[in-house]
Parts: C-alpha cells; structure tokens; sequence
C-alpha cells in the first residue's frame, strides 16, 4: 500500500512527536550546524573567487593575454606580424611595445623601473592603463616629445609630479674618453597612472616607443602585446601563432608570465576547500549522534517491524531516510543563505564600515577598498554534493546497527 515502505516509515518517523524531546533537539541542532557550515564555506569560496577575480582584472589591466617577442633584441617586421596576429578570429588586438631596464632619478629620490615604450594609439587594444590615468593625459606621449608617464607609487618615490623632470638611465653603455657610460636622457613628467598593483604602480614607467628605440639604440619593438576574447582561450591562440610565425618567434601567454602567482591563489583556494570541508564533517557527527539516540529509543519498533517481515535492509533504510532528511534541509538552508550573503556581502560589509567607522581592507595596503565576492555555480554544487556524501556516510553506521536489532532482546523487557 505505502512504496516504498522504508521511506514512508522514516518520514512517519520524522514527522511523529518523539517521546524523547532531547532527540528532536540534537536533530534540530544537526540542521543548524550543517547549515551554518555549508553557509561559511559558500562565502568563504566566493571572498576567495572575488579577489582572484578582481587581481586577475588588475593584473590583466597592465598585462596582455598573450605576448609575441622575437629572438633577437627587436622585430623588425612588427607591421606584418601585427597582421598576422590580427587575423586570429580570437585576437581582439595588437600593439607593439619596446622595453628597457633603466634606472629614474626625480627630485628627491631613485629608484629601479621598467621603462616601456608603446604606441599610445594602439595600447588601448592591448590594455587599459589608458584608463586609469589620474594625471596628465595620455596622448602627451608623442615621437620626439620625450615625455614620460608614471605610476603613482614610482612618481612618489622619485619625488615629482605632473611637469616635474625625470633623468633616465639606460645600461647601454657607450665608449667615451672618460670610459663607458650609460645613457643618459631627461623626460618631463606629463601623467601619472595608478592600476591598483604595486607591481606595476611601483615599477612601470611608460614613454614613446620611438623615443625607447633611440633610447636602447634598436631597430623596431622588443614585443607585440595582444588582447583576446577570452583570456583563456590564450593557450590555443599562442600555439596557433606559434606554428604560424615559426621558429623565430616566441608567443608566451599571461598565465605563463603570472604562472607562479594564480597557481598559489588556485592551491590556497583548494587547501581552505578542505579545512572547512572538516567543519561541515564535524557538524555531521552531531548527525551521528542524533540517529544513534534514535535507533535506542526506538529498539521496540525495530523489533516489532522484523517481526512483521521487515529485512534488515528495510530497516537500514528507514533510519537512512531520516539522516539524509536532516541533511537535505540543512544544506537546503545553507546553500540558500550562503548564496544570499555572497551576493550582498560587499554592501554588509560596506554598511558595517559606515555604522561603525573601520575599514576593514586599507587601500594604502590592499589597494582594495571593499571586500569583493563572487558566487560561482560551480563552487556552490561542490559544497552541496561534499555535505550530501558526509551525510550519507554519517547515516550509515547507526541505520546498520538498527538492521542488526534482535527482535527478542530489544522486546524482552517490553
């Protein structure tokens, strides 16, 4: 009449006022530390895939999907190779760029950079520092002009500001009568860019690529930097040009270049998986204790239902239905609320920090001012599927001591 029978009886169970009110609590608690754990872990997973992806867009800002050099210090075919590469259904862009290692002098200070050299018409297509200028303008870096654009971080350390004057020394050492010398050349500060990165506001100072070619004495650019439609179709693209432009060229990508540093995001990402995993496996084990009171309280009714028939199977899954129950609600509820707190967690912990007047990340240390989230179905799947195992184990050990009840022990006293 009722099928199958071990789920009506296990709900019948669930749903029937126990005679023992301490089981329905540490029932209740189960759910609520499942929930909680599922909860922590969701959130936790999407802070974690918030910043990866705001570095990641930081990083990519100054840094292009994939890059072309040639063997040699320059290329002398750029025109034709930024043809070729354009021709990529994939490539979105290309732009040419020179760099040098050089050492700045300003006002009050000095200090090491890398000096590029682009083409300020052409670099928007293959990043977006244009677009994070907070001084100056960006089209002042024009042949000949001499002038010179620098991140916020190097402009403080060099002392300068917007038509200040900077001395760039470049190790192309030159025969003179006093001996060999670098090169020396002075440029007028005309902007200042901030991306956000230390790297590259500390480090990234950026010129004319025909003032760079005169500078380091070459023939044409060092590299063409390309922007694609989906920075991770990078891999494909880079083979793809590589078997093209041959031998005497190298097509490196920007997970290559950044390899060392998303790989140890990606394996903190994995190892915190893991450590709260053990919290959702602790929270299970009150689901163990739980389903262990309840086969004691309910030794009578195990005995009277294999005296009616019922295989130890049966039983097993009776007492299976009510744990895997306990743990469909609470990550029912978890999954729920910890998709809703990763979605409005940055205006939590924004409204947080206007009531309460702190400021949990310094944009003078993170240059992050908030805290970034983002909820990833894929993440969201994985805690669900991990709590509905750990549960499913836990359900286990007590529904098989409730198959192996004897009928005449637990009715002797009855």
């Amino acid at each position: 009449m009722f099928r199958p029978l071990e789920l009506f009886i296990g709900l019948r169970y669930t749903r029937a006022k126990r005679r023992n009110q301490f089981i329905s609590f540490i029932s209740t608690v189960s759910i609520i530390c499942i929930c909680i754990s599922v909860m922590a872990l969701i959130t936790v997973m999407s802070v974690m895939n918030g910043f990866d992806n705001e570095l990641r867009s930081r990083i990519l800002g100054a840094v292009s999907h994939a890059t072309i050099s040639g063997v040699g210090e320059s290329i002398h075919d750029w025109q034709g190779t930024v043809k070729l590469a354009e021709a990529n259904p994939h490539v979105r862009g290309a732009a040419p760029y020179v760099d040098l290692q050089a050492f700045l002098q300003g006002t009050y200070g000095s200090t090491g950079a890398m000096v590029r050299g682009i083409e300020p018409a052409q670099e928007p297509k293959a990043s977006e520092i244009d677009k994070h200028m907070v001084q100056g303008r960006w089209d002042s870096l024009t042949p000949g002009s001499w002038n010179i654009v620098l991140g916020k971080e190097l402009a403080m350390q060099l002392g300068v500001n917007v038509g200040d004057r900077v001395i760039v020394y470049v190790p192309q050492l030159r025969a003179t009568p006093m001996g060999a010398v670098p090169k020396v050349r002075g440029f007028h500060v005309s902007g200042i860019f901030e991306l956000g990165m230390q790297q590259y506001d500390s480090g990234l100072a950026l010129i004319n690529m025909d003032d760079a070619e005169k500078l380091g004495d070459l023939a044409g650019p060092t590299g063409i930097r390309l922007r694609l439609d989906d920075l991770w179709n990078a891999g494909t693209v880079a083979r793809q040009l590589s078997d093209q432009l041959g031998q005497l060229y190298s097509v490196r990508t920007w997970m290559q270049e950044n390899s060392n540093f998303f790989s140890a995001i990606s394996m903190e990402k994995k190892v915190m998986f893991i450590i709260l995993s053990l919290i959702i496996l602790v929270a299970v084990i009150n689901l163990i204790s739980m389903l262990m009171m309840l086969v004691t309280d309910k030794q009578a009714d195990i005995a009277i239902l294999r005296t009616l028939g019922a295989t130890p199977r049966s039983i097993m899954g009776m007492f299976m239905v009510q744990g895997l129950l306990v743990g469909f609600v609470g990550i029912g509820f978890g999954v729920g609320l910890g998709s809703l707190l990763s979605w409005k967690l940055p205006a939590i912990v924004d409204w947080i920090q206007d009531v309460f007047h702190v400021q949990f990340l310094s944009p003078d240390v993170y240059y992050i001012s908030n805290v970034p989230s983002k909820l990833d179905a894929a993440d969201v799947g994985w805690v669900a599927l991990v709590t509905f195992v750990f549960s499913l184990l836990a359900t286990l050990y007590p529904a098989w001591r409730a198959s192996r009840t004897q009928p005449a022990q637990a009715l002797r006293y009855e």
